[in-house]
């Protein structure tokens, strides 16, 4: 049997310890549940070089606002 100074108990009991607090953070049957995963905002990003410029003026983007940026 395991003596009181076992390093295996002790494992076992830290392991158990550890579980027990895991557990507590979870929600239980009486609590409400947990809300549902949100979607990430995503930046629409810079238009390649080619698309049309989204400040509305007609040009290519390479032409118009791409200039101003370098």
């Amino acid at each position: 049997m395991n003596k009181p100074g076992d390093p295996r108990a002790e494992r076992f009991h830290d392991r158990e310890d550890r579980e027990k607090q895991y557990r507590k953070q979870l929600p239980g049957e009486d609590e409400d549940p947990l809300p549902p995963p949100v979607e990430p905002i995503q930046a629409a990003g810079k238009p390649k070089r080619n698309e049309p410029c989204p400040c509305g003026s007609g040009k290519k983007f390479k032409q118009c606002c791409d200039k101003e940026v370098k």
